[in-house]
């Protein structure tokens, strides 16, 4: 069900780097992609809903992987 729902994030902690949901200390971003080189990319501090944050991510990660 998450592999259909998110196939971006899926495919991201699989084979490319790991996601960190939540705050933390100084990032501002609530959800972000990471790979061994750093941060690829990070979304925004707050979301209405977590099914948003983790939407947001998948559209971030495929727009940083068709790059």
């Amino acid at each position: 069900m998450f592999e259909k729902t998110y196939p971006n994030i899926s495919s991201w902690v699989k084979f490319s780097g790991w996601i960190e949901i939540g705050q933390y200390d100084h990032l501002r971003s609530f959800v972000r992609a990471l790979d061994d080189g750093g941060m690829v990319w990070e979304g925004d501090d707050d979301y209405e809903t977590l099914d948003k944050a983790l939407q947001a991510l998948d559209d971030g990660i495929a727009e940083w992987v068709d790059r």
